[in-house]
């Protein structure tokens, strides 16, 4: 079936004008009558600047921050889908001791908010799980070569150990949501598939990793772009632990600066321009995948 052409109406044109007239208003009264002077000439110099010395164009703050979100939300997620694969799974699990187990994590952390629960994590994992590894020292004898590869997957060396722990803190927050993003995936594969399967002398890992699996993982997808989005979203509260994202490095230009406005409409059209990107991205596999299903 051919997809629907999309028309044009009346209705479509009224709340165009209705939007666009709202955007003028408040434009209009952040010119007129907020009393501000605006400055947008600034704004192209928080993201790159001329290092004095090598004469080279280097980033700065916004520049640095934006990757530093980047790299936070990559990480993150990929560490997130990992612990939220693991626990999924378990929730679903045959043993009572993975379920009980795997449930009193997704509970915990859904029940507390999330800037409680970063501060709680984050002064235990940066203060207990960190010295444990021995991070500090394997940067100190680390080869030059070592801390470039670093530095490009994670940013400056010396702030590697704050990143890690902040990456893990939301790593585990976001895990607990895409935990239960992938129960209900399993969940809603027919029963009569993972039957039939062990009828044909399948074990329990045949049937979850051959049978299960690959249709749950259909209908994860919408809801797992959805998370994403919404962990670049969360990182912004990383900045509240000296983790120098985009939120971070926005609220220092912003008091250094004064420009308050300017600063912080930027960062959120970056925010904006990232995560509506990715949503056309996911749409955009969403509609791969519908495509494959029906050939």
């Amino acid at each position: 079936m051919p997809p629907q052409k999309l028309r044009f109406g009346w209705l479509d044109g009224l709340i165009l004008a209705v939007g666009l007239g709202l955007v003028g208003y408040v434009f209009y009264r952040a010119q007129f009558h907020f009393h501000y002077n605006w400055n947008w000439q600034l704004i192209p110099g928080y993201f790159v600047r001329q290092d004095a010395e090598s004469g080279k164009w280097i980033l700065n703050l916004l520049g640095q921050g934006f990757l530093a979100t980047v790299r936070l939300a990559l990480w993150s997620g990929l560490l997130a889908a990992l612990i939220g694969g693991v626990v999924g799974v378990c929730r679903v699990a045959r043993s009572l001791f993975l379920r009980l187990i795997s449930r009193a994590y997704v509970e915990l952390i859904r029940n507390i908010p999330p800037l409680v629960f970063i501060f709680i994590f984050y002064f235990f994992i940066s203060g207990q799980i960190m010295p444990l590894l021995n991070v500090e020292d394997r940067i100190a004898a680390a080869s030059p070569e070592t801390l470039r590869v670093l530095a490009w997957l994670f940013g400056p060396p010396e702030l590697l150990l704050n990143f890690l722990s902040g990456l893990i803190c939301l790593a585990m927050f976001e895990g607990a949501y895409i935990a239960e993003i992938v129960r209900a995936g399993i969940e809603a594969v027919p029963k009569g598939q993972s039957e039939a399967a062990r009828a044909l002398g399948m074990h329990s890992g045949q049937v979850l990793s051959e049978i299960v699996l690959p249709q749950a993982v259909e209908k994860m997808i919408p809801p797992l772009a959805g998370q994403f989005i919404s962990l670049i979203k969360d990182s912004s509260l990383i900045s509240l632990i000296s983790i120098q994202e985009l939120t971070f490095t926005g609220t220092e230009l912003a008091v250094s600066s004064g420009r308050v406005f300017e600063v912080w409409l930027t960062v959120a059209m970056l925010y904006f321009l990232l995560c509506f990107g990715l949503a056309r991205l996911f749409r955009g596999v969403e509609r791969r995948l519908s495509q494959h299903r029906q050939h």
